[in-house]
């Protein structure tokens, strides 16, 4: 059991390794001008959050938060989205700051529970997505399959880790449900899984690719408990990309038929084009903001 336990760990780190290929910094916008007849949507969270696109290499308003508020402006004309989301955040820079800079606050966190505090009656949504950047410390060195190298995980470092991003998540719900009381929706999100790309490269990174995806079920365990054991619910990315579906083979342009969960990478991120990249696609986005609105409304 403990042997299966640290392969899945390292699995994870694998996993990790892809999702902490971060953008360059962008600072987040300014907060809303107050408004007597305001409502509030805030979001928070790394790069997804902040909608980063590899084409342009800067965050775009095209992010899933960006489609959640359009979606949900639909019924409330007085909704402003305060957008708060940080390329390259991690679980403790959006506690303690040090990765974007927040006028007149000290972290991502503070802006959120300041501005959350300051407006409770009138902030109706929160949502979030943070800890894939947390295990970048934990890589060293490189492994190739094909033409893409990955990090080899510490696996000692990645267990202390996940263990770090299930207590620092709980202190970010806990002090958000603080400021926001019973009132707003809380809502937080697992991730995709990168990797399952290296299906594409060779023999040795398909079995890469379905070991990732089984690993990320881990770590998407971590961020759901985390979740539930502070009041907020937890949007399943994870599926809603199919992350455990190997057997149906959906047909790609340019690749042909592959297992659901790749052809998914392909098609909703920039995994599969010339950027080799992590991030969701506008496509993805819209896939995500699904997952989220059921349990916004």
């Amino acid at each position: 059991m403990r042997t299966r336990m640290l392969a899945a760990v390292g699995a994870a780190a694998l996993t990790l390794a892809a999702l902490v290929t971060t953008p360059a910094w962008a600072a987040p916008g300014p907060l809303p001008d107050p408004s007597p007849t305001a409502t509030y949507y805030v979001s928070l969270g790394d790069s997804l959050a902040a909608g980063y696109q590899p084409d342009t290499n800067t965050d775009e308003p095209v992010s899933y938060t960006d489609r959640i508020y359009d979606a949900l402006k639909v019924s409330d004309p007085n909704l402003v989205h305060v957008r708060l989301g940080c390329s390259g955040e991690t679980t403790a820079t959006m506690i303690n700051g040090g990765r974007c800079t927040y006028a007149g606050a000290s972290s991502q966190l503070d802006q959120a529970t300041r501005f959350i505090a300051a407006n409770r009656a009138r902030v109706k949504f929160v949502t979030l997505d943070i800890g894939a950047n947390d295990l970048y410390r934990c890589l060293n060195g490189s492994v190739t399959t094909g033409s893409s190298a990955l990090g080899i995980p510490d696996v000692g470092c990645i267990g202390g880790a996940l263990q770090t991003v299930g207590t620092n998540l709980s202190t970010i719900d806990g002090r958000l449900r603080t400021a926001g009381g019973a009132g707003p929706r809380y809502v937080g999100m697992n991730y995709y899984t990168p990797p399952l790309r290296r299906w594409l490269d060779s023999a040795q990174g398909k079995v890469l690719a379905q070991g990732t995806a089984a690993a990320d079920n881990l770590f998407s365990d971590t961020i759901r408990s985390a979740n539930s054991a502070n009041g907020f619910a937890t949007a399943d990315v994870l599926n809603a990309f199919s992350n455990n579906d190997v057997l149906t083979q959906v047909p790609v342009d340019g690749f042909g038929p592959l297992p659901k969960n790749v052809a998914r990478i392909c098609q909703w991120t920039w995994g599969c084009t010339q950027y080799k990249d992590i991030h969701a696609n506008p496509t993805g986005h819209r896939v995500i903001a699904e997952a989220f609105l059921p349990l916004l409304r």
